[in-house]
């Protein structure tokens, strides 16, 4: 109880732990410190001895653990090369290291002669520095490393303020223009086909600092540095490239035979590789210029080759010249592809395409400019009228012929009708027309005809008709007459597709239809996959039937057009034969309308015809005389006949005027000489004959239009016609050869079976005509044939000199019916 009285003393605050840890490591531990005064550190000592047993050491100080020395002990004898090593060397100190390294240090002795340069001689700004230390000077003595007392002895005895031999040195004035470093920078070499590594020889001007071109400035232009020769490497083109000399190289030649038998070697192996591989011709060349081959074949036609390593030109032999040229035909000709190659879209460019895509625009690109300069060259040579001037236009008439689909035909074909522009006919103009005639026929989508025909025109037209007429020859070969009611598809069946209006008003009615009513969104799709369609059909190049009969329907109004201007030109030209015969051929094609004004034109021309010939001066030029204006109005009666006897059926077109032109001109052609003879033609087609018809041919095949069974009707004055015609043909046929007058004979005996009443003019009887027969009048009508008979028969069975024509003629005396 004593105790509760007492005040209870409060306890000590203890410090913060953070104190308390300052003052548990404050306080010196006794024992630490004594060990650290008795035993020295290892960075005092000179070596650091290797932990291990050393001699007699005992075993007890080692460092090694107890199981460290069992493995020591049973794998000693691996580790018996440690024994070996440089105990002392490897456990030297690292202040030892440093203090034997400033031992080893190289002492500079000075010398006792004064160098220094004159005061004038530090520009250290202008001017480098220089060692100028001399060869002869005295090596620096080392120390050695064991006599280290020596060494600091000799280190303290060297003067700080010595000057080294090397500021002693004058320093050496240098020329401006070598201290100007070279602002070339050399290019990389390049790695050739064969493996070899070539040096380019190019240097690239680097841009000069700042200093460089203030020091620039201050000099004068005498001083100005001079432009480097950067040699100049040949391209793929002319170079030696492909393990091939160089092309100006061959060229440049000396001999003759050595220089067009190397070319040849060159040229051959150039054309095999490119038609190996047309496409690897892309990658051939180390520079990556595209198709190498192709454009190093063609350096070989150029009248003149330079090169960059030889700028002067060099003149080629023609006979190279004409060698390559054919070659490059032979290539062009394998190579070209089936299709024609389009100019990429940009958007088409921005696409990403595959790899193998890239290469193979890259190609076709590349080739397209090939070919073009190839043309381009055969143009040039062909308006220069050069020693080439024939191989190229057989050039470019055989490009024209075998690739027709391909790029650039258009330029073919108006090189080909401006080779056919002048008056005078020679081999090159039966080869061009050949060629347009090749195109005619092999035409089978309509395109290269409609342009070829596009150019005649127009060529014909800025000429004024002052052309050869055997131009117009070709165009009797278009395919207008067969084509435009052939399928274009021998697969499936053409139906005739009934429009959108016409199918809404059936389904209207109730009535099935074709076409189903479609949505919009229906329709969408149809239109889509119409275009799919059309994309497969110009990939499978089938001929659309549609786009080829628009094709042929212009083609067709160009071509009457051309026609009817001919016809119609106010003086006569030596055009109108062949435009009559072409409208004569394509008469079922004319539009119906334009007959009567057609009709109309021909009675013109037969009226304007006259015996003498033509009077213009261009009528001379061609030679046209009193037979060819008979071949004129026959061919105008022809015309008309052809016109008529088609479609024109159904129009009432009275042809009396042309009956009675026809009846006319027999006598006339009875005095002719050439009767039986074909007109002259200049132009030697290879496609069959391409001789025109005889006067006596156009004259019988007039007449079997006339006395045909669909033009000669049943009405009275067909007899009176029929009569005229024959006795005014035995009369023709007194002078006529025999091949004429057999065939007026065949005709007399034709109409004679066709009309009964003609019976009555074989027989040499007295008999009761109307009127008295008028042989010089021209009018069938009014000649009163049947008051005559057929005394000619027995004049040409008793005198005619050929037994045909006897034998024919008292046949048709004696004639019968039966």
């Amino acid at each position: 109880m004593a105790l509760k009285g007492k005040k209870r003393t409060a306890p000590v605050t203890p410090a913060p732990s953070k104190k308390r840890k300052l003052q548990a490591n404050s306080k010196p531990k006794a024992g630490l410190t004594q060990s650290r005064k008795g035993k020295e550190r290892a960075a005092d000592r000179g070596y650091i001895e290797v932990p291990g047993n050393h001699g007699g050491a005992d075993t007890e100080d080692s460092d090694l653990s107890e199981e460290d020395a069992g493995l020591l002990e049973e794998f000693g004898d691996g580790a018996g090369f440690l024994n070996t090593l440089d105990r002392k060397g490897i456990s030297t100190s690292k202040k030892e290291t440093e203090r034997l390294k400033q031992l080893n240090k190289p002492i500079r002795k000075s010398k006792v002669a004064d160098d220094l340069p004159s005061i004038d001689s530090h520009d250290e700004d202008e001017e480098a520095w220089s060692s100028g230390i001399d060869d002869d000077a005295d090596t620096i003595s080392q120390s050695s490393v064991n006599d280290s007392d020596q060494d600091l002895s000799s280190e303290n005895s060297l003067d700080s303020d010595a000057e080294m031999s090397y500021e002693r040195v004058p320093r050496k004035v240098q020329d401006s223009r070598e201290a100007k470093p070279d602002r070339h920078i050399q290019g990389l070499p390049i790695k050739s086909a064969d493996g070899r590594i070539h040096s380019t020889g190019k240097k690239i001007a680097a841009p000069p600092s700042s200093d460089e071109e203030g020091d620039d400035m201050d000099e004068s232009a005498e001083e100005q540095e001079m432009p480097i020769e950067v040699n100049k490497i040949d391209d793929v083109a002319t170079g030696a490239r492909f393990g091939r000399p160089a092309v100006i190289d061959i060229v440049g030649n000396k001999s003759r035979t050595a220089r067009i038998q190397g070319a040849k070697d060159q040229i051959a192996s150039i054309c095999q590789e490119i038609i190996a591989e047309p496409e690897n011709s892309v990658r051939t060349s180390p520079s990556r210029q595209p198709l190498g081959l192709l454009r190093r074949l063609h350096t070989f036609s150029q009248e003149k080759i330079t090169s960059p390593s030889h700028p002067e030109p060099v003149l080629n032999n023609i006979v190279i010249r004409k060698l390559a040229t054919l070659s490059q035909l032979a290539v062009f000709k394998d190579i070209i592809p089936g299709y024609r190659i389009r100019a990429l879209t940009e958007k088409e460019k921005s696409e990403k395409v595959s790899q193998m895509v890239a290469r193979t625009r890259e190609w076709e690109q590349g080739f397209v400019l090939v070919y073009q300069n190839y043309l381009r060259s055969l143009e040039a040579e062909l308006k220069a009228k050069s020693e080439l001037a024939e191989v190229a236009l057989k050039c470019m008439c055989t490009l024209a012929t075998e690739v027709t689909h391909f790029n650039f035909r258009t330029n073919l074909i108006t090189c080909i009708v401006a080779r056919l522009s002048k008056k005078s006919w020679d081999e090159a103009s039966d080869l061009c027309m050949n060629t347009l005639i090749s195109i005619f026929r092999e035409d089978q989508i309509g395109t290269p005809s409609l342009e070829a025909v596009q150019l005649l025109n127009r060529m014909i037209k800025e000429r004024h008709f002052n052309v050869h007429p055997e131009v117009l020859t070709c165009l009797l070969h278009l395919r207008l007459k067969t084509e435009l009611n052939v399928r274009a598809s021998d697969s499936k069946v053409d139906k005739n597709i009934q429009s959108k209006s016409k199918a809404a008003a059936r389904r209207a009615k109730g009535k099935p239809t074709e076409q189903p009513h479609l949505s919009k969104k229906a329709q969408k799709v149809l239109k889509e996959r119409k275009e799919i369609a059309r994309e497969m059909r110009d990939a499978e190049a089938e001929v659309d039937k549609e786009e080829r009969a628009n094709t042929h329907t212009e083609t067709l109004k160009l071509l009457f057009v051309l026609y009817f201007r001919i016809l119609k030109h106010p003086h006569p030209t030596p055009l109108l034969p062949a435009a009559l015969r072409g409208i004569s051929k394509f008469a079922h094609l004319i539009n119906i309308d334009f007959f009567k004004d057609l009709m109309q034109v021909l009675k013109d021309l037969i009226l304007r015809a006259t015996p003498g010939g033509y009077p213009s001066d261009d009528s001379e030029a061609f030679g046209i005389d009193a037979t060819t204006d008979i071949q004129h109005r026959l061919l105008c009666i022809v015309t008309a006949f052809e016109l008529l006897s088609g479609q024109g059926e159904a129009l009432n077109i009275d042809l009396t005027d042309f009956v009675n032109h026809l009846y006319a001109v027999i006598l006339p052609v009875s005095t002719s000489m050439q009767v039986d003879a074909s007109s002259p033609s200049a132009f030697v087609s290879k496609f069959g004959n391409s001789k025109s018809s005889s006067i006596a041919d156009m004259l019988f095949r007039a007449l079997d239009i006339v006395f045909s069974p669909r033009s000669s009707g049943n009405n009275m004055a067909m007899h009176w016609r029929s009569a005229a015609f024959a006795k005014r043909l035995l009369i023709a046929s007194l002078n006529w050869p025999p091949n004429s007058a057999l065939r007026a004979l065949e005709l007399v005996e034709s109409l004679i079976a066709k009309d009964p009443k003609l019976e009555a003019l074989l027989s040499t009887e007295d008999r009761r005509v109307d009127g008295i027969y008028l042989p010089e009048v021209d009018d069938p009508q009014l000649c009163h044939p049947f008051g005559t008979c057929f005394w000619e028969l027995s004049l040409l069975q008793q005198h005619h000199y050929d037994s045909r024509v006897r034998d024919a003629a008292r046949s048709l005396s004696n004639y019968t019916r039966s």
